[in-house]
């Protein structure tokens, strides 16, 4: 419980999940009929990147900062998104902003100082439901949805604790087995490969098909204090998202390049066959 993103947000991390969480939203919203979200770790909803804690690390200046009027056509939709929405767009916000009449979002938010304005924010607002839950417990309640056939479950805990790899593997499973017709998307930091590779191998083990790994390295995953780069693992993606993510990255990487961060490497792999 003391996670607290909004020291984080719009970092480069934020700049490579909320663009393409939205590749995968745009995709979904091709069909006519509806689908469903569910986001299992909501947080706040936006940040405020003046904030005092936005400021006190100062990271967002190297990340959403770097983006906002340039003109780059790979992520003119998450630019758009950005700008359209004011202060910094949790994932919830990226949502319910491209959502229809008939899609639904349940955001999901166990920390009592984050779910109420997570809640204000959405208030009246009849296609989102705000959940003062456990995520993980939620993907036991709420799936399989009862009116839609379609969705998207995004996973993106604080990994503060030694479990969350492995709670993030059993989740994903959960969710296959439950919800087939589902995308699911899990957020994750890279800071050495051990658990990287420990993740991963799970993954193959419980035999989890259709499995796309996306990683953003700002430098070789060497150091395990620090945040090294951020993975993005899809299970169940959308037709032409690897080709669609590569694009993503190549150009998150050629725009979030410094004299710090050099030499940003982007990895995508398709970790198991469909």
């Amino acid at each position: 419980m003391n996670y607290r993103h909004a020291y984080h947000a719009g970092n480069f991390a934020d700049c490579m999940k909320h663009a393409l969480l939205l590749s995968l939203l745009r995709a979904l919203g091709k069909k006519q009929t509806g689908f469903c979200v569910l986001d299992t770790h909501a947080g706040l909803g936006h940040y405020d990147l003046q904030g005092i804690e936005a400021e006190k690390t100062g990271e967002w200046h190297d990340g959403i900062a770097r983006l906002l009027g340039q003109d780059i056509p790979a992520l003119a939709e998450y630019q758009s998104a950005v700008e359209a929405l004011g202060l910094y767009p949790g994932s919830p916000a990226f949502t319910q902003h491209v959502l229809r009449p008939q899609d639904h979002l349940m955001a999901c938010e166990l920390h009592p100082e984050d779910v109420k304005p997570l809640r204000r924010r959405f208030r009246g607002l009849p296609n989102v439901s705000v959940h003062h839950r456990d995520g993980y417990e939620a993907l036991r309640a709420l799936l399989p949805p009862k009116d839609v056939r379609r969705g998207l479950v995004l996973i993106d805990p604080p990994f503060e604790k030694p479990d969350d790899f492995t709670r993030c593997a059993e989740a994903i499973s959960y969710v296959r087995n439950h919800f087939r017709a589902g995308i699911v998307a899990v957020w994750f930091p890279i800071k050495h490969r051990t658990p990287i590779h420990a993740f991963y191998n799970s993954l193959k083990d419980a035999k989890i098909p259709d499995l796309i790994t996306c990683e953003f390295l700002l430098r070789p995953p060497l150091d395990p204090s620090q945040l090294n780069g951020c993975g993005f693992l899809v299970a169940n993606a959308p037709y032409g998202f690897e080709a669609e993510a590569r694009t993503i990255l190549d150009a998150l990487a050629q725009h979030l390049t410094t004299a710090g961060n050099p030499a940003i490497d982007v990895r995508i792999e398709r970790l198991t066959e469909e």
